[in-house]
């Protein structure tokens, strides 16, 4: 299976260590996010940055996603702050090509709530119940 993993920049040390379990097991983590070198700052965002690189991070994180056949979607504590949302937009763009979308944390918006998507208060939950290359167990 080849899986986007959409969270938090800051939490890409974390995401490596996730992908290198599923990899383990035969899977394929198409974000390449995760390996650093996807950071702009805060004034990264504005009118002065390169622009050129902004548009590269978004098409590379487009393009892992499109790739993707599950999206694991990490989530926030409610009211945590440090966030530009980008996750929120992977999250809804997987759900509009109906790829399998997981919530990993806890349910932040009402999307989560979705028949469809499936839900993981923790990282050791999901592996649990998910079967490599075939997607969940009953």
């Amino acid at each position: 299976m080849n899986i986007y993993f959409a969270s938090r920049y800051s939490r890409f040390k974390e995401m490596q260590a996730y992908a290198e379990q599923l990899e383990n097991l035969g899977d394929i983590v198409t974000s390449r996010w995760i390996n650093g070198g996807h950071q702009i700052s805060d004034s990264g965002l504005s009118d002065e940055a390169k622009e050129e690189e902004r548009i590269r991070f978004a098409q590379e994180d487009w393009s892992d996603l499109m790739r993707s056949d599950i999206v694991l979607n990490f989530t926030e504590s409610p009211r945590s702050t440090n966030s530009r949302g980008g996750r929120h937009v992977e999250f809804g763009a997987a759900l509009a090509r109906h790829k399998l979308c997981v919530v990993i944390g806890h349910r932040e918006n009402v999307f989560h709530c979705l028949p469809q998507v499936k839900f993981y208060p923790t990282w050791w939950d999901f592996k649990a119940a998910y079967k490599p290359g075939f997607g969940f167990v009953a």
